[in-house]
């Protein structure tokens, strides 16, 4: 089996209308998200070309797009518009996308709400 490699980009922040409470798409939150994209990056390490692997740049504007975009109940529905967007990028063959909501609407003292999925090409 051949190991891949990751690229990480960690405490995504932005500002988004999800939720089930019509002061979550009134007022909106901070979204916080992390991804872990896993590719082969031999191909672009031996030629110094960024077009042999994922543009974390790229991928950073358009996850936050996502999470800026059309609002969701449900956070799980949220990671996963962000799985696809990621996989979307040829090299990348599998991600994980954590979604943090900080200021998730919870009536007892609390410092993160997460949800953590796992998407892959296969």
């Amino acid at each position: 089996m051949i190991r891949v490699d990751r690229v990480a980009l960690r405490g995504l922040k932005a500002r988004g209308h999800h939720g089930v409470f019509a002061h979550e798409r009134e007022e909106g939150q901070t979204f916080i998200v992390d991804l872990v994209m896993s590719l082969d990056t031999r191909s672009a390490a031996a030629d110094d070309d960024l077009t042999k692997t994922v543009h974390y740049g790229v991928v950073a504007e358009e996850v936050v797009a996502v999470v800026e975009g059309e609002p969701v109940d449900l956070i799980e529905t949220l990671a996963e518009r962000i799985a696809q967007t990621c996989l979307k990028h040829e090299p990348v063959q599998e991600v994980e996308v954590v979604v943090h909501k900080p200021d998730a609407p919870i009536t007892v003292p609390f410092d993160d709400v997460t949800i953590t999925i796992t998407r892959s090409r296969v």
